[in-house]
């Protein structure tokens, strides 16, 4: 049996294969203790532990320990004259014309920012060497300063890292170790040097977490989602914490990927509107990656599913500002106290409680009926919305639902109108707990006539845990003229790489007959400093692709030369394979009509597991499951797809 598990901010999600099908399940997260909801989900869906179990995760820990800065106490160590590194960082400001921008702590303390020699060039010769003095000098004041996690990060060291090795040897033990050329083996040391401290300040917390998780499902095997769509061995996971600060979104998109290919849709521009945040992604064929993520204001270069990050979600909270103006976001209820209709005690507004006013949410059908809204605790706390802004219950949650939709189609505009993208070219895959509520008011925004509704949309991440393979990415910086680097350098640095990651895949049971690899460059014009990746084939055509790649991007090319920045390669297994759906239904049938505020007649409710493959539904309708409901707006209609999931489409404007 295949568990996956998402941890998000409000719910844990639940996706079980099993030889009977698939079932899904929900539990209230746990944010004091993970582990805690998952057991629950674990004893609630009836399992045991002792059978066959292998549990793929996608967690949150990481993720919450840098946006809240609760990381470990770690020590920075780099060369002599570089300890401020990650204190300068860039220079960039938050602000350009703020002349008086607020302080912010550095990353690292100074008494923290420890100097020693061991310097390379930038074509690995030895600088300054590094002495025993310098080693037992490092020893000394690391057993002073009692740190609880060390992050090495040298000049260069992806070139030649015995240095940084020589250094980890005499850390203390019991002392986290993080080092910069096993991390992120690129140039860039600020870059560099953030990845390597992110690690080491949260290594320690992800180990202890999946220790005490793998303890308590004990024999149960567990795997970890990674920022890259892959997954890895939990055991490995803790050694690599910084590749898991996209861990539930990651599955979201592998959910999205498997779920649109099932149902013909391989362009999607997915939307994933969990509880506290929505998710944002473009998939053309395959899942973009990048190397330019930004978490809580830090770089982190390490490869991971590009997507664009909002607060808003079914708990933002709604206010109304000093000046009288409606806000959503991006503040969230999150799990406890929740939205007010969740009746554990919250107070404000949120993007839930009106949907629930609006009556697009049902309150019996809410969870399957696991869980009944409480519908006066919602218009309570919208009253004091409408309150202040002197007027109904239900115009102040229109108001608030409207802000959070454009909130959310802004950032659907970034991450394809500001790249040079027409969306209209895709589908919009809506999926998460509150996702469906709102998938025709977005394509409505961004112009465009398709969407899908995936099947199980609701725990779209945990299903997505299921269908990700297990898998390795590897980096080298090179820094030369491309024209000045044979072809056969290129081929055995990725085949190096390659045996690396076999081996390391090979430790986790992984046959080699099913591992498959690609390679890419990391290409610029020369003086340039951002990078674009190229695929791997030969030197002719992946100078062809740069060029092109350029144009579409920029709107130019160059006549310069190019630079090889870094090589990359990726390894990943074959993913699992799933049966999404089976229905015996020959016709639809609602047991309910449902008044909806701002709609004249009664709205039909269907129930999703009751429709037949191929059925029409047209708008306005309310479509319940167990995790979800789709609200189909007047001028779209529904069909289900044989896949199971539910395919929407403009038919007048």
């Amino acid at each position: 049996m295949l568990l996956g598990v998402d941890t998000g901010g409000t719910f844990t999600d639940f996706v079980l294969q099993t030889e009977q099908g698939l079932q899904i399940h929900k539990v209230l997260s746990t944010p004091h203790a993970p582990e805690e909801a998952i057991l629950k989900g674990i004893k609630e869906l009836g399992l045991d532990v002792d059978s066959d179990l292998t549990i793929i995760h996608g967690s949150t820990v990481a993720t919450n320990a840098v946006l809240e800065g609760k990381g470990v106490r770690t020590a920075y160590i780099s060369n002599r004259g570089l300890s401020d590194v990650l204190r300068i960082g860039r220079q960039a400001r938050a602000s350009l014309y703020d002349l008086q921008p607020a302080f912010t702590e550095p990353p690292v303390a100074p008494a923290l920012c420890l100097e020693t020699g061991g310097r390379l060039s930038a074509d690995g010769q030895v600088v300054e060497p590094l002495t025993e003095t310098d080693l037992a000098a490092l020893r000394t004041i690391l057993l002073e300063l009692k740190p609880d996690a060390v992050a090495i990060n040298l000049l260069f060291s992806f070139l030649d890292d015995s240095f940084e090795k020589a250094i980890a040897e005499i850390v203390p033990q019991g002392i986290f170790i993080s080092r910069s050329s096993a991390v992120l083996p690129e140039y860039k040391e600020y870059e560099r040097g953030i990845t390597t401290w992110l690690n080491a300040s949260v290594g320690p917390l992800v180990q202890g977490y999946l220790l005490r998780l793998q303890e308590n499902v004990a024999p149960a095997v567990v795997s970890v989602m990674q920022s890259s769509g892959l997954t890895v061995s939990a055991e490995k996971a803790g050694e690599m914490a910084v590749h898991l600060l996209l861990s539930g979104p990651a599955g979201g998109l592998a959910g999205a990927q498997f779920v649109g290919r099932a149902a013909g849709k391989s362009q999607l521009l997915s939307f994933d509107m969990g509880g506290t945040s929505t998710d944002v992604a473009l998939i053309d064929t395959e899942i973009s990656l990048t190397n330019q993520a930004n978490i809580a204001g830090y770089p982190v270069a390490v490869p991971m599913v590009d997507m664009h990050t909002i607060g808003a979600g079914g708990g933002s909270l709604a206010s109304v500002d000093a000046g009288g103006l409606l806000q959503v976001g991006p503040a969230s209820a999150g799990a406890s106290p929740g939205p007010a209709c969740y009746g554990q005690g919250g107070q404000q507004a949120t993007v839930t409680d009106a949907n629930l006013v609006l009556g697009r949410l049902q309150a019996s059908a809410f969870l399957g009926g696991a869980m009944t809204l409480d519908v006066e605790a919602a218009r309570q706390a919208i009253g004091n919305i409408a309150c202040a802004m002197q007027t109904t219950v239900e115009v102040a949650a229109e108001g608030i639902i409207k802000i959070a939709n454009e909130h959310m189609a802004r950032a659907l505009r970034v991450i394809s109108l500001q790249r040079g993208i027409d969306p209209r070219d895709f589908t919009l895959a809506s999926f998460g707990g509150a996702g469906g509520l709102h998938v025709c008011a977005l394509a409505d925004a961004l112009s465009l006539r398709e969407a899908i509704v995936p099947i199980h949309g609701g725990v779209l991440s945990a299903l997505g845990m299921l269908v990700a393979p297990r898998g390795r990415e590897y980096s080298q910086s090179i820094n030369r003229l491309l024209s000045s680097v044979a072809v056969t350098e290129i081929n055995e640095k990725i085949d190096v790489m390659a045996k690396q990651g076999m081996q390391a895949l090979s430790d986790e049971g992984v046959s080699a007959a099913d591992l498959t690899m690609t390679a890419s460059l990391d290409l610029c014009y020369q003086g340039q400093s951002s990078a674009l990746s190229i695929a791997w084939s030969d030197m002719d055509k992946v100078v062809d692709d740069f060029h092109r790649a350029h144009q579409q991007r920029y709107g130019h090319r160059l006549d310069l030369p190019i630079e090889l920045v870094t090589i990359r390669a990726r390894l990943k297994a074959k993913p699992a394979t799933l049966n999404l759906h089976e229905s015996n239904h020959q016709s639809h049938q609602h047991s309910e009509q449902v008044t909806l505020h701002g709609v004249k007649q009664p709205v039909p409710l269907y129930k999703r597991e009751q429709l037949a493959v191929g059925e029409i539904i047209s708008g306005p309708a309310l479509i319940s499951e167990k995790v979800s409901t789709t609200w189909l707006e007047k001028g779209w209609q529904a069909c289900l797809h044989q896949s199971g999931s539910l395919l929407l489409d403009k038919v007048n404007d």
